[in-house]
């Protein structure tokens, strides 16, 4: 396996991220060990919060609110997900499964040895997370889940995944513009041009999705997202992560091991939060199977974030590190 690493001096300087690295070697199928890049802030002995990112962003999407967290007293955790931030990147798009990334993930949270968890977890972040919450249920104390999903059978029959397979190879190689067209549009195979778009456009990069799918208007901050791809031999992670969303025929074997972690979802009876934004395109409505399915979930007055894009730690801070406090503190 070709591996890239970033170099250090990609970070340096970043706008509003003044955290130091912490670094786990986890290994890949093939045996090639790869570095886990992660940040632990906050008292030590402070209740732990585990921050789960999606694609393309990195840790740095939870800088705004990791300070609020902390003055709160709790620990922060948030690492970096393969292929992301100051992680190793491997640098075909094959060494990139939803089954691997599960699995570095699971040996960094064994690995480290983290228990009573409250997961704060968006986008890719859920979907790998919330498997981490089927295999380790008693590793996490509390789930907020915000603005992510997680694919299963219930969710996408046979039928409708092969109705998928046949739609995809007709849908073009589109701009991001036109991406971001769909989604408004609320076309329900808008994720299929997404799919496509990452997978084949030759204009994509991890920048131009924060310029699709979020508010920012700041160039130092969208820097910040950038720093880790200096140049397209780092973005392979990034180009593959939406081909691996469940839904299609030869995802199945992923979906029945969703399947497998909704059964642990649906018993878990701690306490469950939604909190996803009420602008995003991408997840809108999402909440609702969670609020119905998961056993914690039930019967809790849960959170809409108001003014939130996809990337709701980005655009809603403040708003949903509250949300995050209130919610911890009522059910300490």
């Amino acid at each position: 396996m070709d591996v890239k690493r970033t170099p250090d001096s990609c970070f340096e300087g970043l706008s509003g991220y003044p955290f130091e690295p912490h670094y786990h070697i986890v290994t890949a199928a093939d045996g090639t060990e790869l570095r886990l890049h992660y940040l632990d802030e906050g008292p030590s002995d402070g209740e732990p919060i585990l921050c789960m990112h999606g694609q393309p962003s990195w840790s740095y999407l939870y800088r705004k609110m990791i300070p609020i967290l902390t003055a709160a007293g709790y620990r922060v955790i948030a690492p970096d997900l393969i292929g992301f931030g100051r992680s190793d990147k491997p640098a075909s798009i094959d060494d990139y499964t939803y089954a691997g990334h599960v699995d570095w993930m699971e040996q960094w949270l064994t690995g480290l040895d983290l228990n009573g968890l409250t997961l704060v977890c968006q986008d890719w972040g859920g979907l790998i997370g919330l498997r981490l919450v089927g295999a380790h249920p008693d590793r996490f104390a509390r789930l907020v889940i915000a603005n992510t999903g997680l694919p299963s059978s219930a969710q996408v029959n046979d039928d409708m995944s092969e109705m998928l397979g046949k739609m995809y190879p007709a849908v073009p190689v589109p701009s991001a513009q036109e991406v971001g067209e769909q989604f408004q549009s609320g076309n329900p195979g808008a994720f299929l041009y997404w799919v496509k778009y990452a997978a084949e456009a030759p204009d994509f990069t991890p920048r131009a999705v924060f310029e699709l799918l979020s508010q920012i208007e700041d160039s130092d901050v969208l820097d910040g997202y950038a720093a880790p791809f200096p140049d397209e031999s780092y973005i392979a992670g990034a180009r593959k992560f939406p081909s691996l969303v469940p839904l299609l025929p030869h995802h199945k074997a992923d979906r029945e091991d969703n399947d497998r972690a909704w059964a642990v979802l649906e018993k878990f009876d701690k306490p469950v939060l939604t909190a996803f934004s009420d602008q995003d395109p991408v997840t809108r409505g999402g909440e609702k199977a969670f609020q119905d399915r998961v056993a914690g979930a039930k019967g809790r007055d849960h959170v809409t974030i108001a003014g939130g894009g996809h990337f709701l730690q980005e655009d809603s801070a403040q708003a949903l590190s509250d949300a995050v406090i209130t919610f911890m503190r009522e059910t300490g």
